[in-house]
């Protein structure tokens, strides 16, 4: 009997742990499960709905997952009737494609020098990217302003391109895979002849492929949805990602904002499941003490 009101209590436990930790990821998770709905709903519908949050109705407003009048026509004006978007979409993939590529050119090196070798000055420069790291935007604006107005660099896609690239943060994450590559594997491929090259080539970007994928899968999610850089760096709007094209929409069109918004999530979600496994091994790496 003892044994059975102990069992009792572990569960009892352990249901309540599971209630205080779904609770506040249900709150976090309500605005996503809205947008698919809101997106599907006709004007009338939602106007309805929000009616009391703008001040033009009475009472609370009452959301529903599944419309009670399901419409696609906020997709077919966006996709067939608003050639902006078109714009703004390939802007942003062109500036997402060449930060991920300039942060490897640049990252990959400068992480693996930093796990691999032995050099004079190596911690305090590495504890430079850490500082740097953690300086929020706000800080570097006024020196990135006055860089790029001196380069003619201003109002042009490389303004957020260029200072993206020399992020901080991938060459700390990509460092980190590195460091969990075993030193003795490395000092046999010397042993046997292999140069640092390729040592690098086929060692370290085999085994520290994790570390790798989760930086770029990390990047992604944070350069698709860049918001103050283009807004600081880029005064014409033809030229702005797709990120500022949300908030141009008036609150009168909340339906065609939710549509816009599932179409944004889209290529974001789908990176994020096929690097879910990496991202989650690099960022158990970054736990790991060197």
């Amino acid at each position: 009997m003892l044994e059975i009101r102990k069992k009792w209590k572990k569960r009892r436990g352990a249901w309540a742990a599971a209630v205080i930790c779904l609770f506040p990821a249900a709150l976090i998770c309500a605005p996503l499960l809205m947008i698919p709905g809101g997106a599907l709903m006709d004007g009338a519908e939602i106007n309805r709905i929000l009616a009391p949050v703008l001040g033009e109705g009475k009472g609370f407003a009452v959301w529903h997952l599944i419309p009670l009048y399901p419409t696609i026509g906020h997709f077919y004006r966006l996709l067939i009737e608003s050639p902006a978007f078109y714009q703004l979409f390939w802007n942003t993939v062109g500036m997402t494609a060449a930060i991920l590529f300039g942060q490897l050119a640049v990252g990959l090196p400068s992480a693996w020098a930093f796990a691999a070798f032995q050099f004079r000055g190596r911690d305090f420069l590495f504890g430079l990217y850490v500082v740097l790291m953690l300086l929020p935007f706000q800080v570097m604006l006024l020196p990135q302003y006055i860089i790029l107005q001196k380069l003619e660099l201003y109002n042009h896609p490389a303004a957020v391109i260029l200072p993206a690239i020399f992020s901080t943060f991938p060459v700390f994450i990509m460092y980190r895979g590195f460091t969990q590559i075993d030193a003795e594997i490395m000092e046999a491929a010397r042993l046997d002849g292999a140069g640092e090259l390729q040592i690098f080539l086929q060692i370290g970007l085999t085994l520290g492929k994790m570390g790798i994928q989760s930086a770029v899968v990390l990047s992604f999610l944070e350069n698709w949805n860049l918001v103050e850089q283009p807004m600081a760096f880029l005064e014409e709007q033809a030229k702005w990602p797709l990120s500022l094209y949300l908030p141009q929409i008036d609150i009168g069109q909340a339906g065609f904002a939710f549509a816009v918004s599932v179409v944004v999530l889209i290529p974001a979600l789908f990176v994020f499941a096929l690097g879910q496994d990496a991202l989650e091994e690099g960022i158990a790496c970054i736990g790991v003490k060197q």
